[in-house]
């Protein structure tokens, strides 16, 4: 990659060259109602340049802070590249965030215009505005419902269509004025953390940072102006900034929204992307998809896709150049009868890319999408790094590592054999925290808490520092190899480890209810809800040889000697995982003592 494709220059400054240089061209597609509506790179510029200019008119000035709680869609990076150009800096929600978290990020964020996707969004900001002081305005994109509000309440709200109606017949000079001054070491994005381990922390995130990580981004993954992304994740996430605003706002690619996060699967098949990224549940949730799917086929189908997958799966981590013709052969044909099937089914025939990030993934699972010839990659990086650290290089994966450094990235082990990283990339500190700042940037290097080991010169993940356990016979165990282990089964969504201090392991594991659910129609085992189907006794007999299957693949001192079935799945507004999905472990335990002292009896 040449540095001539990432010019130094910031996210806002791109969008207006683009803007100026490739007008016509298709920057974004927007699903409504069915149909894939194009916007393009000057209509994209000089909408966000409403909203900016919009966000000026209402009282916000440079530096001011604006939130925004939605789900994907071409408002919120309206609302982004709008607070760019303005120089104001965003804010991401968790649209699926409940009111008291929606509270706080608001509130600590010192957040005073708060765009929201609809009334139920709304809500959660009236709920919590008594505590919300600095707050001006409520933007809200989808009006329906908006009139059942009292008249004090909607004196404080303006559509989304008001607010680039404000900004229309602003000056475009003072504009350019704020791009021209712009510089990369400037804010532009606020990003939370998901808070697994206490209160959420506002990372800082400037043009620099952006810059850096896109740059890494790029060079590993090869990516240029024609690559297509259906954006789906939560845009509060750094990894769906990174390739819906950072990668294409710097190539002048493509984007696409569509129309809810409930209609991903179709909206794949029509926009066929050339990347996709996958966070591990959705690639657990799709090879779960496949695994229900081939309960529901013939046997000539199951006998034909158990074949296919036996001939391929040692082409998993095996560069195609290196294919002897015999392995080219079967793979051709497990391809033309079962793999491409397979590929359309989930949407992915046409990528040319996908990755995996953000948490850790059964070794399993990414190994199959390989077999089947989903071009499967997994990516490490942090809140913190501002995206993308390291990633498998495409002809060189190793399954079960998260690659080399990516281009930009300085590295180095510390105590304990924590990985340090030192670049472009790394954050600007963490929102009215110095301490926290001070403890996880320490001489430019950034502390990332996680333990690795070189696995054939690939780095490795172990675990992160804090969630290392001890048993009573003084073994150190890592839960998230245990517990990845465990969850490469289609049946087991979640396993929580409990072994700190324990003479054995224990785990809390809670079904995957739509796969269980199709093997239990399957054998006419009545049941009702999710409740009822975990207390079945055939229910406890599957999940219990899953555990004895994925305990063949552990150490003795790490497999489960006793499991409890959770009658319930973990909720966010419970406060058991976080907006990411993430487990609360601390959370969980309390709430669930009396079960795991039933496993240690």
């Amino acid at each position: 990659m040449q540095d001539l494709l990432i010019p130094e220059r910031t996210l806002p400054q791109m969008l207006r060259h683009w803007a100026q240089t490739t007008p016509e061209r298709v920057a974004i597609h927007q699903k409504d109602f069915g149909i894939w509506k194009p916007v393009s790179w000057a209509q994209y510029f000089e909408r966000a340049a409403r909203v900016g200019l919009g966000l000026r008119a209402i009282g916000l000035s440079t530096g001011s802070h604006v939130g925004v709680i939605s789900e994907n869609r071409i408002e919120w990076v309206l609302t982004q590249m709008g607070c760019g150009l303005t120089g104001m800096v965003t804010v991401g929600v968790y649209p699926t965030s409940p009111s008291n978290e929606v509270a706080y990020v608001v509130g600590h964020a010192d957040i005073e215009v708060v765009i929201c996707e609809d009334q139920e969004q709304t809500d959660k900001v009236f709920d919590a505005l008594a505590e919300l002081p600095a707050l001006r305005k409520i933007v809200v994109m989808e009006t329906k419902g908006l009139r059942s509000y009292p008249a004090e309440q909607r004196d404080k709200i303006i559509t989304f269509e008001e607010l680039e109606q404000l900004g229309a017949p602003g000056d475009l000079q003072q504009i350019h004025a704020t791009l021209d001054a712009q510089q990369l070491d400037e804010i532009g994005l606020m990003i939370y953390t998901s808070g697994s381990t206490g209160k959420p922390k506002g990372a800082m995130i400037s043009y620099r940072n952006i810059r850096g990580s896109t740059i890494g981004m790029v060079d590993r993954l090869g990516l240029n102006q024609n690559t297509t992304h259906l954006s789906y994740l939560p845009l509060c996430h750094v990894a769906e900034q990174l390739v819906t605003c950072f990668s294409p706002v710097y190539l002048g690619s493509q984007v696409n929204f569509g129309e809810s996060i409930r209609t991903v699967q179709e909206d794949l098949r029509e926009v066929a992307p050339n990347t996709f990224l996958g966070v591990p549940r959705i690639w657990e949730k799709m090879h779960a998809a496949i695994s229900i799917k081939m309960q529901d086929a013939g046997r000539v189908q199951q006998g034909l896709y158990k074949w296919a997958i036996q001939a391929c799966q040692d082409l998993a981590e095996k560069p195609r150049a290196q294919w002897s013709v015999l392995q080219r052969l079967s793979y051709g044909l497990s391809y033309w009868f079962v793999f491409r099937a397979l590929q359309n089914f989930v949407g992915l025939r046409n990528t040319h890319i996908c990755l995996t990030g953000a948490a850790p993934i059964p070794p399993d699972v990414v190994r199959f999408f390989r077999t089947i010839g989903v071009p499967l990659i997994e990516v490490y990086g942090l809140t913190e790094s501002s995206g993308i650290l390291t990633g498998h290089v495409f002809d060189n994966v190793k399954v079960g590592t998260v690659g080399v450094p990516v281009r930009g990235v300085q590295y180095r082990l510390g105590e304990q054999d924590e990985l340090r990283v030192k670049g472009d990339m790394v954050f600007s500190g963490y929102y009215k925290n110095p301490e926290a700042t001070a403890q996880s940037i320490q001489d430019g290097w950034l502390h990332t808490s996680d333990v690795v080991r070189m696995v054939d010169g690939q780095i490795k993940i172990i675990d992160r520092l804090k969630d290392i356990m001890i048993t009573a016979g003084g073994k150190n165990l890592t839960p998230s190899e245990i517990e990845n282990t465990m969850k490469s089964s289609p049946f087991i969504k979640e396993c929580i480890i409990v072994a700190e201090a324990r003479k054995y392991v224990g785990a809390l594991v809670q079904i995957d209810f739509e796969t269980v659910g199709k093997w239990a129609e399957a054998r006419r085992i009545p049941f009702t809800h999710f409740r009822s189907l975990v207390e079945t006794p055939a229910v406890r007999e599957l999940i219990d040889a899953e555990i004895r299957q994925g305990n063949e693949r552990l150490a003795q001192v790490a497999q489960i000697r006793k499991f409890h079935l959770l009658t319930k799945e973990l909720d966010h507004d419970d406060g058991e995982v976080t907006a990411t999905m993430k487990v609360r472990r601390s959370s969980i335990y309390k709430t669930y003592a009396t079960e795991i002292e039933s496993l240690f009896r």
